[in-house]
């Protein structure tokens, strides 16, 4: 057996933190997800360093802020992957399915790329490519499912992105990433340790479930979207990009102002069911790496870039910070050496899989990396130091009328900040965790909210001096985009 572990390692598209059942959220149907819960070690506090697909993944995959790698929004290229260190210390890098680089198939220092991106790239700006999926819909004659055609139907506006899925089963983008990814770890037949990388692209919309995964939510009691009684007291900005959603239904989501409390049930329904066809995928990863016999060597994280607001406050999708769309699931299993049914409650963030990747395999990280190494928490080698997070957004096409965002969270409080606006929000998550009560005017939080703006501050500078031999690096041409490069 190889003494260095293989790692498996899943990351969901828009997946929120309430998603699975052994964390507490018994309307969902996640078996294998809790078994990784009940076998390892789960993070309930994740924050992603972005809440949007290609700031957070390149975040996540250079192990700095987007304020340093340069990718406030998707479609800006990457300049470093630390894939790349992992190839170099004798790992079978390979990925299967969604990481949302840019360009989408330069090797990253992967060996092998079979990829799978968005569920929907009909929109007239966006990049165009082929990829795998769309090559095995040509082969099959079916016709691919997609916002577009969505829209043709005489129940769009009422469905709010909800659909069943109309192609056959094995075509479905999550069965079709998983399934590639277990026929991988079936033929491969290298002896080196392996790093696999699969990128499931739900649960993001269109909603669209298989009919099957959709019957299991028939009469189940799901929680409804949290009111959105202060809309007309959001910063602007946020005003705003709900307000786009009015008129343009991105991604194949007709988002009304009003919608029935049925609308909404069944919007949640397909979003869970996806959860719920996740769930089963995994379970079948699962099942190949122990028909592999390296279930006990392999290092399996599982968790998303980004969640879904489902209409929390009026809004749906991401691009904003309320819980839904910046806290994620997060699990680490590792059978006998990784703590289980260990539920961490301290604050970490997205990017520091990075470090702890690197960590688990023998790898030093980068003393440049802001992401910190996870590893303290299985080994109880040292105290947790981290004490605040932060999350950033810019530049984006969807959110327009802001130049800059960034979230804060310290102890009980999370703070947005809006460039360029008076107003912003301020929240007390331990008296209100549904993010309900603004207190950003509130005269008694003046002294934690310039506090908080004060950290803000204080992070940039730091981040400034702490990553300036990746800066360096990048600037002498180090952006190891490839194998030896």
């Amino acid at each position: 057996m190889n003494k260095r572990p293989n790692i498996v390692f899943i990351i969901t598209d828009q997946q929120r933190y309430d998603t699975i059942a052994a964390h507490g959220y018994d309307y969902m149907i996640t078996p294998n997800l809790d078994r990784l819960a009940r076998e390892g070690t789960s993070f309930l506090n994740m924050y992603v360093t972005s809440p949007s697909c290609g700031p957070s993944r390149a975040s996540l995959f250079s192990g700095v802020y987007p304020h340093t790698n340069g990718v406030f929004r998707n479609d800006e290229p990457w300049n470093y992957c630390w894939v790349q260190l992992l190839n170099e210390a004798g790992y079978r890098c390979v990925n299967v399915g969604k990481m949302h680089t840019f360009p989408p198939e330069k090797p990253f220092g992967f060996h092998e790329r079979h990829v799978v991106e968005n569920k929907d790239r009909t929109h007239p700006l966006l990049p165009f490519y082929l990829d795998n999926w769309d090559k095995a819909f040509h082969t099959r004659k079916v016709e691919q499912p997609s916002g577009e055609n969505y829209r043709k139907r005489d129940d769009f506006e009422e469905s709010l992105g909800a659909f069943v899925w109309p192609a056959p089963d094995d075509l479905h983008p999550d069965h079709f990433v998983a399934d590639l990814a277990r026929w991988w770890l079936e033929r491969y037949r290298g002896e080196e340790p392996f790093f696999l990388q699969v990128g499931l692209p739900g649960p993001h919309p269109p909603y669209d479930p298989t009919e099957e995964a959709l019957e299991l939510y028939e009469g189940r009691e799901l929680p409804p979207p949290i009111p959105a009684d202060d809309f007309d007291e959001q910063p602007l900005a946020l005003q705003a990009l709900a307000n786009r959603h009015l008129n343009h239904a991105i991604d194949g989501v007709y988002h009304p102002r009003e919608a029935t409390p049925d609308q909404e049930r069944r919007q949640r329904a397909c979003y869970y069911a996806n959860v719920t066809m996740i769930d089963r995928k995994v379970g079948e990863i699962i099942d190949a790496l122990e028909a592999r016999g390296v279930l006990d060597n392999t290092v399996l994280i599982f968790t998303s870039d980004h969640g879904d607001c489902l209409r929390d406050h009026g809004h749906v999708q991401k691009w904003n910070m309320y819980e839904a769309s910046a806290r994620v699931p997060a699990i680490i299993h590792w059978p006998g050496r990784i703590a289980a049914s260990q539920q961490v409650d301290d604050l970490v963030a997205l990017f520091d899989f990075g470090p702890t990747i690197l960590d688990l395999a023998g790898i030093t990280p980068p003393d440049w990396m802001e992401a910190q190494s996870l590893r303290p928490f299985f080994e109880k080698s040292s105290d947790p130091s981290r004490e605040r997070v932060f999350a950033e957004h810019a530049n984006d096409l969807i959110l327009e009328e802001t130049e800059f965002v960034t979230m804060i969270r310290e102890g009980r409080w999370k703070l947005v900040h809006y460039l360029g606006e008076d107003r912003g929000q301020l929240f007390d998550l331990e008296d209100d965790p549904q993010e309900i009560r603004n207190r950003w005017s509130d005269p008694g939080c003046t002294a934690v909210r310039a506090g908080l703006i004060e950290q803000i501050f204080h992070w940039r500078l730091r981040s400034s001096k702490k990553t300036q031999g990746f800066r360096r690096a990048i600037a002498a041409g180090h952006s190891m985009l490839d194998p030896g490069g």
